[in-house]
């Protein structure tokens, strides 16, 4: 009679499988039917029936127990996510103004803009008649006229302050969650899935809108409350302290952020110092922190518990530690908002407290696995967000080279800063391939940062923002210390190797520089360890196809309602427009461009804005500070801000180049234009690529009058891929243009449900008529021509498409 196999033999594929099953579910494009997970479910329950599992070999009740737990991760996953999507907005409440109550969710977002909050709806009506809205709401209101990106038609009141808890009767307009889908992007559409947010819009405030009420002030939500009172304290005392009153807000943003989790009360330029120098994983709420915290709790408790004999009878000081810091570890968790990597670390400490507490001492490579598959279950989409995987592959190379597992408590200061040193070393070098392979871009001055910020931020400028919730000057002097952290680091910043940029790699390439990092940090033989170093290249060396000597791509950025088109050759690249300004903090160049240029690896040579409008200069600022060596090419007026980043050439008619094989050339506006001081849209730059054989036509805003002009100028207007002419508006695309350009495709970049209604309805009948294929970046997101495949678009939103994606009907 065969012994029934220990649980150890067993559960490591089971948990590998459960992994993996979830893994596979979230390539899925589309749900399937829900009866389909239903009986992948029943089928894994079959398959680990103790009654089928029980007379057969060890290797058969592997395998099904491997199969089942596939199954089980894959089947549950799908039911989670089809349950969750039938609360998704109906497409015919999109745009609507829609009357709600309901409840503020969450700690309002406070920008120049206006207020973001989350919305727990109670109650909507349209037109009097009770309508379903998904339950929880992601919304903005806005003063002034800016408003979720785009400009609103009045003038709006200025937000009332909100509180978490409150209830309101407002006027909402709200329509699906819909981002920009851009090659190695944010997917703003899964953050709001995981954040169980399923619209999106703004709150209608306008002259001819009924005011939003408060209605009454509940208890619901009290931790959000109690996180914003926090805030608003430490905000309140820093700027009552004297000094200059931007340096207080920047430092209250960031002591907030280590108190409350409010990442958004960070100064954009903060971020970029501490992604520089490779520390901004400590001015969140991590799992470095939560993992500190509770560990200081389990001391205190402990020892404070071992000072009661009677305690002591009742329950072990060290599990009474334990369960003690576990608890107030989630109490921090809940505090801090209670962010995904919190999350995470609680889910973790929570496992193997559970373990230490049963007495048993599993192999680290088991309690680590069981940790991931506790973390997965909780939350699936938890393996699609990079700081899953830079936090557990961190903790495993660091039990894998022994250096998380060495006790340290009758070591001496300098074996304690050697193994400080030894494992953030470690982390440093097995973490690059995989940073490289998800950011395109390493900090190489990480390490130094790391050593003082470390210790800086957990054990000087956390412990005193904690504090301050007791004793509120404290506030003041952990703003100093971030003070000093902060110049330290922007000398860091300020180095000219600072950063290294490379093109993002596909995942093998990631893939097998990890396995080189981990190789080169193990305990082997050096004759083994260098193995890791050709491993290494792919991810470093890795470089993005660019097109053949004599041929040209364009690649139309989704960047919402304004233009951004790459062009690249063999050798040269330029970039036509830079996109929207979206608000006073955010535009399209720190938000796509940027990240996309460098995830490229693209070099420019040109910037060429068509002219002055917002939604096509609004994201040069952030390219050019990322470009130093591109020149700009523009009908800007000598006085406009950007001449004083970078001196821009006027572009005239008649102005021409050739790179790689391929004319570049200026056919709109003329010298005369600019003498007769035209409106911006009349003074747009229109450039003609041209390989001899393809033609791309980029038309900037041109209206119907430049139209003409061009025609009557004789201008080579044939075209096999045009830029729609002002987003397709009613002004442009006249039918005698369309007839002498011929296009056989056309692209329009505009924004999802843009107020301009881009592009016209008789617009794109004018294209239909003459069998014009039409993409536009709401339906495709960034789209991809490439010269050598004329009649061939690739579709960002076609090649990374998730169910969780929004699909326009």
């Amino acid at each position: 009679m065969r012994a029934a196999p220990h649980l150890a033999q067993l559960l490591p594929p089971a948990l590998a499988a459960w992994l993996a099953g979830v893994a596979l579910q979230l390539q899925q494009p589309e749900l399937w039917p829900i009866t389909v997970y239903g009986l992948f479910l029943a089928l894994a329950l079959i398959l680990i029936a103790p009654k089928a599992i029980k007379s057969i070999a060890f290797w058969q009740r592997a395998a099904a127990i491997t199969l089942a737990f596939a199954l089980l991760g894959f089947a549950s996953t799908g039911l989670r996510a089809t349950a969750f999507s039938r609360h998704t907005l109906a497409p015919a409440l999109e745009g609507k103004d829609i009357a709600v109550t309901g409840l503020v969710a969450a700690m309002p977002q406070y920008s120049e803009a206006g207020t973001r909050f989350r919305f727990e709806v109670e109650s909507a009506q349209l037109d009097g008649q009770p309508v379903a809205l998904p339950p929880r709401l992601h919304l903005g209101w806005y003063g002034g006229v800016w408003g979720g990106g785009e400009l609103l038609t009045d003038l709006q009141r200025a937000p009332q302050p909100l509180q978490a808890g409150e209830r309101w009767q407002m006027t909402v307009r709200l329509k699906a969650p819909h981002g920009g889908s851009n090659p190695h992007g944010f997917d703003f559409e899964l953050w709001l899935w995981e954040q169980g947010l399923q619209a999106t819009g703004y709150v209608r405030a306008g002259p001819r809108d009924a005011a939003p009420q408060r209605l009454a002030t509940t208890w619901w939500h009290p931790m959000e409350r109690a996180r914003q009172v926090v805030r608003d304290a430490i905000f309140e005392r820093l700027l009552a302290s004297g000094g200059d009153e931007r340096e207080r807000v920047r430092l209250a943003g960031v002591v907030a952020a280590l108190v409350v989790g409010d990442q958004q009360a960070i100064d954009r330029a903060d971020w970029d110092v501490f992604r520089a120098t490779g520390v901004a994983h400590l001015m969140s709420i991590s799992g470095l922190h939560v993992t500190l915290f509770a560990w200081l709790a389990a001391m205190a408790i402990g020892w404070l518990w071992r000072r009661s004999p009677r305690l002591c009878l009742a329950l072990p000081a060290p599990t009474a530690g334990l369960l003690g810091g576990l608890l107030l570890a989630i109490a921090y968790a809940l505090f801090s908002g209670w962010g995904v990597p919190a999350q995470r670390t609680v889910w973790m400490l929570a496992t193997v407290t559970l373990l230490c507490l049963s007495a048993r001492r599993w192999p680290w490579p088991l309690v680590w696995l069981l940790a991931c598959a506790v973390v997965v279950a909780v939350d699936p989409w938890a393996l699609l967000q990079a700081g899953f995987w830079l936090s557990f592959v961190a903790v495993g190379v660091l039990f894998a080279t022994d250096a998380g597992t060495r006790p340290l408590g009758r070591a001496s200061l300098r074996h304690r800063v050697q193994a400080m040193l030894r494992e953030q070393w470690i982390i440093t070098l097995t973490l690059t391939p995989l940073t490289l392979l998800l950011f395109g871009q390493v900090s190489l001055v990480s390490l130094v940062a790391n050593v003082l910020a470390i210790p800086w931020v957990t054990l000087v400028v956390t412990p005193l923002a904690l504090l301050g919730v007791l004793l509120p000057p404290l506030w003041e002097v952990a703003a100093v210390a971030v003070q000093w952290l902060t110049m330290y680091l922007g000398l860091l910043a300020s180095l000219p190797l600072a950063t290294l940029s490379v093109a993002q790699a596909p995942l093998w390439a990631g893939v097998a520089g990890l396995l080189g990092g981990v190789l080169l940090v193990m305990r082997l033989p050096w004759s083994l360890r260098l193995l890791g170093l050709p491993l290494l290249l792919p991810v470093l060396l890795w470089q993005v196809p660019r097109p053949l000597p004599g041929q040209f791509e364009l690649l139309a950025a989704d960047i919402g309602q304004g233009n951004a088109v790459l062009v690249q050759t063999a050798t040269h690249a330029l970039l036509f427009d830079a996109g929207p300004r979206y608000s006073r903090e955010s535009d399209a160049g720190h938000r796509v461009l940027v990240p996309l240029l460098r995830a490229l690896d693209v070099r420019l040579d040109r910037l060429v804005l068509s002219h002055r409008d917002s939604d096509h200069t609004g994201g040069a600022a952030a390219v050019l500070a990322m470009q130093p060596a591109a020149t700009l090419l523009s009908s800007i007026e000598d006085d406009h801000e950007l001449q004083a980043l970078r001196r821009a050439e006027r572009c005239e008619a008649g102005q021409a180049w050739d790179w790689d094989g391929v004319h570049f050339e200026v056919l709109h506006p003329t010298a005369e234009d600019y003498d007769w001081g035209r409106r911006s849209n009349a003074l747009s730059c229109v450039l003609r690529i041209s390989n001899g054989t393809q033609t791309a036509l980029l038309t900037g805003d041109i209206e119907q009058a430049q139209e003409a002009q061009l025609l009557a100028r004789g201008a080579p207007l044939q075209a096999t891929v045009l830029l729609m002419p002002h987003h397709g508006s009613k002004t442009s695309s006249s039918p005698v243009f369309l007839d002498a350009v011929a296009p056989s495709l056309a692209l329009v970049q505009a924004g999802y449900r843009n107020r301009f209604g881009h592009p016209a309805p008789p617009v794109l009948a004018r294209y239909t008529e003459r069998g014009v294929r039409v993409v536009d970046t709401p339906h495709c997101g960034a789209a991809h021509w490439q010269s050598t495949l004329p009649q061939q678009v690739t579709c960002q939103r076609e090649v990374t498409r998730r169910y969780w994606q929004h699909r326009i009907p």
